[in-house]
């Protein structure tokens, strides 16, 4: 196998635009118990729901194995790069169902309640809240070096990387 399964090819694509929309509709300060970021959440629970999928095409062989073009250290930080985006995925949402939770706020996902996952309180919402904010941005910074390295592999290396995540190319070239 040359290319990602097409699950995994619109589950990446969406997954992307999901972040980068949760971003971007990400609020902070004293006005959020007052006046929450409901699609900012819609948007987190929907990257934490499709990150089962992707774990589970991924691991059905939705995913070409690493072709070595570049040795053992640079597949190991390829690797390494995954499954840092990967751990944010899934810690991002649930931190941040966790901060909704402390601040009190009610959430549902498609018309189903979600249940609080910590007790309110009344102050800051705590250090993982914190890290959430901070993770974030964080996820974007690593997501934009996926991004540039992607790049420089199909334009200077030109091995084809984009096509291997495309649904509208073929094998990519040699």
């Amino acid at each position: 196998m040359r290319r990602y399964s097409n699950l995994m090819i619109i589950i990446h694509w969406v997954t992307a635009l999901l972040v980068v929309a949760a971003w971007f509709t990400a609020e902070g300060g004293p006005q959020v118990r007052s006046n929450p970021p409901f699609l900012h959440f819609i948007l987190g629970i929907a990257v934490l729901l499709l990150v089962i999928p992707r774990l589970v095409a991924r691991w059905m062989g939705g995913a070409p194995a690493v072709e070595d073009t570049q040795g053992p250290l640079m597949n190991l930080a390829a690797k390494a790069g995954h499954s840092i985006l990967y751990l944010l995925l899934i810690a991002l949402p649930l931190t941040g169902w966790y901060a909704a939770s402390r601040l009190g706020i009610k959430l549902s996902f498609l018309g189903i309640d979600l249940p609080s996952i910590a007790s309110p309180v009344n102050g800051a919402p705590g250090l993982l809240a914190e890290l959430h904010e901070n993770g974030g941005t964080l996820i974007l910074i690593l997501a934009g070096l996926h991004a540039l390295i992607a790049l420089w592999h199909q334009f200077i290396l030109r091995d084809g990387t984009l096509s291997r995540m495309s649904l509208l190319q073929g094998e990519p070239r040699k």
